[in-house]
């Protein structure tokens, strides 16, 4: 893969520019890498625990303690990791059909969620199809405000008007495919502490998606009941070939585990089939490749801002999540960066990405994504919706220098597109 000196130059600029931003990373990473071999140590992880089990999966020691461990590095009581749950998307779904019952609300108080909720929840789609809004759950919304904080007040009043009625508050971290900021986890845990002030009996459910160990600790580590996330998102580092987790309090790590099996059952059953040794090296892994993510995501808002577009994060601001976003204000030039970022990876370079309607989205949806596990976003990836303003959003990358082969090809494509 060739690359102009133009590209060339300029990577070598932002690497520069970044040095003291890839050190604290760097040192970021070293502290979660901490936190999860302690735990390893702690439970006393051997050999035994990677075998497989089928059937009902009983005495699955590798999965239980799986479990446990999960439960130290997040800081909280309980924890639910299993290879069964197929995206970050199902995952969500069992938490809040494990929590939410006929007459609640949820109130998402982080703006709307992320688009395949959307049809979850019953915000769209046909009644009938098995939504929340089918099984009689209200749903609420509280926008952030415009400098992308929570809306104190405006919380405040739906939980005294409807203390009783407001079974969870729900968080989305990350951006998702909204032009605003992450929140971060110090962010989180005062809302949490706010919510559990006036209402105290209301679960504070976090989707944590593409925000593991970015930071030095989890939501749950402040106040948070649960929170849920992929497994082929930060925390499976690369590793995991599928599945999800749920970490939070006992209470509700019970709630969603009779949702995931049945009420009885719970996490006592699930045979791991093999995939247990994934799962621990994908923890094992996730601090550090999220590291690399990280450092990729930054090397990209540097070289585009540079190229005249506007990235969120900027280059020089800090972050709480591995998405990038860069507003393209053009299809083409989406679909430009887009295609530069398939020809800059291992897996499927040859291939074209096109838009096309993909299931669980309103619009038409550009993916690339050459990766070993298909639909990785800890591998580099990018996507994006075809409407206005043409935002691309981007992240991942197994190793900084893959990640950067990565930008490099997407800013070459694009530089291209603009003669």
């Amino acid at each position: 893969m060739e690359f102009s000196n133009k590209v060339l130059e300029l990577a070598a600029e932002a690497e520069v520019a970044l040095k003291d931003t890839f050190a604290e990373i760097d040192r970021v990473s070293f502290n979660n890498t901490k936190k999860v071999m302690n735990a390893f140590a702690e439970h006393r992880v051997s050999d035994g625990m990677f075998g497989s089990t089928s059937g009902y999966g009983y005495d699955d020691k590798g999965r239980d303690v799986l479990d446990e461990i999960w439960a130290d590095v997040f800081g909280c009581e309980a924890a639910l990791v299993r290879h069964s749950i197929v995206s970050g998307t199902h995952a969500l779904t069992i938490g809040l059909f494990g929590i939410l019952r006929p007459g609640d609300i949820m109130l998402s108080v982080a703006g709307k969620p992320y688009d395949t909720l959307e049809e979850v929840i019953g915000i769209v789609g046909e009644a009938g199809n098995g939504s929340l809004k089918d099984f009689g759950v209200e749903y609420k919304q509280i926008e952030l405000r415009e400098d992308g904080t929570f809306d104190f007040d405006a919380v405040g009043h739906e939980l005294k008007v409807n203390a009783q009625k407001i079974k969870m508050v729900f968080i989305q971290r990350s951006k998702g495919y909204l032009n605003r900021r992450t929140l971060t986890v110090d962010e989180i845990g005062e809302m949490a502490r706010f919510v559990k002030s006036l209402a105290p009996d209301t679960f504070v459910v976090v989707d944590n998606c593409y925000g593991e160990f970015v930071e030095e600790k989890e939501p749950t580590a402040v106040g948070a009941d649960l929170c849920i996330g992929s497994l082929i998102k930060n925390p499976g580092g690369g590793m995991a070939e599928t599945g999800g987790y749920f970490a939070g309090t006992k209470k509700a790590v019970e709630l969603v585990s009779y949702r995931l099996t049945s009420p009885g059952t719970g996490a006592e059953v699930g045979a791991t089939i093999g995939q247990n040794k994934n799962m621990y090296k994908g923890l094992f892994y996730a601090p550090h490749t999220t590291a690399q993510a990280l450092k990729t995501g930054y090397l990209a808002a540097y070289m585009f801002e540079k190229m005249g577009y506007n990235a969120a994060p900027k280059w020089n601001e800090k972050r709480s999540d591995i998405i990038q976003s860069v507003i393209t204000g053009d299809p083409e030039i989406l679909c430009a960066f887009c295609r530069g970022i398939q020809a800059g990876s291992p897996v499927d370079a040859f291939v074209t990405p096109e838009p096309w309607d993909m299931p669980g989205y309103t619009d038409k949806v550009i993916m690339a994504a050459g990766a070993f596990t298909q639909g990785s976003s800890i591998e580099l990836s990018a996507d994006g919706p075809i409407r206005p303003p043409y935002t691309v959003y981007f992240q991942g990358g197994l190793t900084y220098e893959s990640g950067k082969i990565g930008i490099m090809s997407a800013a070459q494509t694009v530089m291209e597109l603009e003669k």
